[in-house]
C-alpha cells in the first residue's frame, strides 16, 4: 500500500487537494446541482442531485485523508506532506500546509465524520438545499484548512471561511429561531476573530514584519516579547479559540447556533477548531503567559466550572438537543484541562477527548436529529418505549450514550482517563474535581436514555418513530466501529499524538525561560 502510494506521490499534492477539492464541489453544486423530488421529470440524472454530488467530494476528501494517514510516518519529527508555495511575497505569506501527528487525526476525524453526517441526516434539510450543501462544502475546506495551514495569515483567512458558510448555513435551512441564532454565533465569532487579528498583525510586526510563516515567527520571535506583551497578545488569540469552542464562561451561542442548525451543521460545529489552535498557536507563540501562575490557574479553573456547570445545565434539560449541546460545554472543559495541564499525557488525552467528542457527540446529534425529523419535537418528555418499536435505533442510541458518559472499552474513556491522570500532578484538586462531570455526565445521558427508551408510551407520544433504514444503520454502524476501535484499540492514534505533543511540552518550557530574560513589556504595539 505505502509503495502505491509513493507511486503516486500523494506526499506531494494531497494537502492542497483536500483544500481545493471541497471547493469545486461547491462550485459544482452551485453550476449543475438539482434537488430530487418525488415524482422527478423524466431524464433527471441522479449524480445531479446536490445530495449525490456532496457525498462524492465528501467521500473522496475521506479517500485522501486515509491515504495521508497511511504515508504518514509517526517516527519522524516535524512536518510531513509539506508544501510551500508562493502567496504575497511582500508581506512573507506563503500557501505553507504541513502536517504532523495532532493536525492529522484532526483531518481524518473531520473527512470521515462529514459523509457519514451527510448520510445519516439525507433528508434533514429541505429548505434552500444546494445552498446548503454548497456552503457545507465551502466549510469543510476552511476546516481543513485550519488544521493544515502553517502561515499565519493564511490559518486566518480559513478559520474565516468557517465562520461565514456556517452563519448562512444556519440563517437559511436552519429552525424557526434560525435568525437570531445565526446572529448570536456571528457576533461572537467574529469579535474573537477581531481580537485574533490585531494580535496576529502584533506578532508579525515583533517578528520584524518578516513572514507569517509558524516555524519562521516562532524562532524570530523568541525573546523578544516580554511577559506583560505576551499575557495581552495570548489573550487575543485565547479569547478568539475559546469562544469558537464555546468554553465557558464564551458558551452562550452553542446551544442556540446547534439547536436551530440542520443536524450535519450541527455536527460541524462540534469539530474543536478552537481548542486545535490553543495548541497549534497560543501555547508555542505565547509561552511565557501560558505557564502564569494566576492566568494559568484561571483557565483551569473555568475549565473545571465548564466541566460541572455543563453538566448539571444539561440535566435540566427538557429539548433533547439543547441537552448534548450542554454535554458538548462539559467535555470541552476535560480538553482544555488537558492542554493547560501541560503533560504528555494530558495533552493525548485532551486530542483524544476532541476526536472522541466529535465522533461521541455527532452520533448524539445525527439520533437526536431523526427522532425530531420523525416526531416533530425533540422534547424529552414527548419519547417513549422506543425499545420496543425501534430496537435498532435504542440500541444506537444507547452505545452512543455510553460512550459519552466514557464507559471502559469506548473512546470517551481513554481521553478522559488521560486527562485526569496526566493533570492530577501539578493540579490534584481541579483533577478531583473534574471527575465529579463523568458522574454527572451519567446522571443526565442515563436519566434521558430511560425517558426516551424504556418509559411506557403516553397518550401524547409524539408521532411513530421508526426504525434505522438502511442508510441510516451504515452510518451508525460507521460511528459505533469508531467508537470501540478508538477505546480498545487506541495506540494507532496516540503514537502520531505523542511526538508533537512532546515537542509542544519542551517548546512552552524553553520558550518561557527565554521570555522571562525579556523586557517585561517588549514588543507591545
Amino acid at each position: 500500500m505505502r509503495d502505491v502510494l509513493a507511486a503516486l506521490r500523494l506526499d506531494a499534492w494531497v494537502l492542497p487537494a483536500l483544500m481545493v477539492w471541497p471547493l469545486l464541489g461547491a462550485l459544482l453544486i452551485f453550476m449543475f446541482g438539482r434537488t430530487a423530488r418525488p415524482g422527478a421529470a423524466p431524464g433527471f440524472a441522479p449524480w445531479r442531485d446536490v445530495r449525490v454530488l456532496t457525498m462524492i467530494v465528501l467521500i473522496g476528501e475521506a479517500l485522501m485523508s486515509v491515504g495521508l494517514w497511511a504515508i504518514f510516518d509517526p517516527g519522524v519529527t516535524g512536518w510531513q506532506a509539506r508544501i510551500d508555495l508562493p502567496w504575497i511575497p511582500e508581506w512573507g505569506a506563503g500557501l505553507t500546509l504541513g502536517v504532523d501527528g495532532i493536525s492529522l487525526v484532526m483531518v481524518l476525524l473531520t473527512t470521515l465524520l462529514m459523509p457519514l453526517a451527510v448520510l445519516a441526516s439525507w433528508d434533514n434539510v429541505r429548505s434552500k438545499v444546494r445552498s446548503y450543501y454548497g456552503l457545507l462544502l465551502i466549510l469543510m475546506s476552511g476546516t481543513l484548512g485550519v488544521f493544515l495551514a502553517l502561515d499565519l495569515l493564511l490559518f486566518y483567512v480559513c478559520w474565516e471561511l468557517v465562520l461565514i458558510p456556517m452563519y448562512f448555513m444556519i440563517g437559511i435551512s436552519g429552525g424557526r429561531e434560525r435568525a437570531r441564532a445565526s446572529h448570536k454565533y456571528f457576533l461572537a465569532a467574529f469579535i474573537g476573530s477581531l481580537l485574533m487579528l490585531v494580535s496576529i498583525i502584533a506578532l508579525w510586526v515583533a517578528g520584524g514584519s518578516q513572514s507569517f510563516n509558524l516555524d519562521a515567527l516562532l524562532i524570530a520571535t523568541r525573546g523578544a516579547i516580554g511577559q506583560t506583551a505576551q499575557t495581552w497578545l495570548f489573550l487575543g488569540f485565547f479569547t478568539a479559540f475559546a469562544v469558537k469552542s464555546a468554553f465557558f464562561p464564551f458558551h452562550t451561542w452553542l446551544p442556540d447556533a446547534q439547536h436551530e442548525a440542520p443536524t450535519s451543521g450541527a455536527v460541524a460545529l462540534g469539530i474543536k477548531v478552537g481548542t486545535y489552535g490553543i495548541l497549534r498557536f497560543a501555547l508555542p507563540f505565547f509561552p511565557a503567559a501560558a505557564l502564569d501562575p494566576t492566568l494559568r490557574l484561571t483557565i483551569i479553573g473555568l475549565a473545571v466550572a465548564g466541566i460541572i456547570y455543563g453538566a448539571l445545565v444539561a440535566m435540566v434539560q427538557p429539548d433533547f438537543k439543547k441537552l448534548v449541546s450542554y454535554a458538548s460545554v462539559s467535555h470541552l472543559g476535560f480538553v482544555v484541562l488537558g492542554i493547560f495541564a501541560l503533560t504528555v499525557q494530558s495533552i493525548q488525552g485532551a486530542m483524544m477527548v476532541m476526536i472522541g467528542h466529535g465522533v461521541s457527540i455527532g452520533a448524539l446529534f445525527l439520533l437526536v436529529g431523526m427522532l425530531q425529523d420523525r416526531s416533530g419535537t425533540g422534547m424529552i418528555q414527548r419519547f417513549g418505549g422506543i425499545a420496543r418499536v425501534a430496537p435498532l435505533f435504542a440500541a444506537s442510541l444507547t452505545v452512543v450514550a455510553l460512550s459519552t458518559i466514557g464507559l471502559p472499552g469506548t473512546n470517551g474513556f481513554v481521553g478522559e482517563f488521560l486527562v485526569l491522570i496526566g493533570a492530577y500532578g501539578a493540579y490534584p484538586i481541579p483533577a478531583v474535581l473534574a471527575t465529579t462531570g463523568v458522574i454527572l455526565a451519567a446522571v443526565y445521558l442515563l436519566w434521558a436514555l430511560q425517558r426516551v427508551i424504556f418509559n411506557p408510551r403516553t397518550a401524547d407520544e409524539a408521532g411513530d418513530v421508526r426504525d434505522l433504514d438502511r442508510r441510516e444503520l451504515v452510518a451508525m454502524v460507521g460511528f459505533v466501529v469508531a467508537i470501540l476501535w478508538l477505546g480498545i484499540a487506541p495506540g494507532p492514534v496516540l503514537r502520531r499524538i505523542e511526538g508533537p505533543a512532546q515537542r509542544i511540552v519542551e517548546q512552552v518550557t524553553r520558550g518561557a525561560e527565554t521570555a522571562a530574560a525579556a523586557p517585561p513589556t517588549a514588543a507591545l504595539p
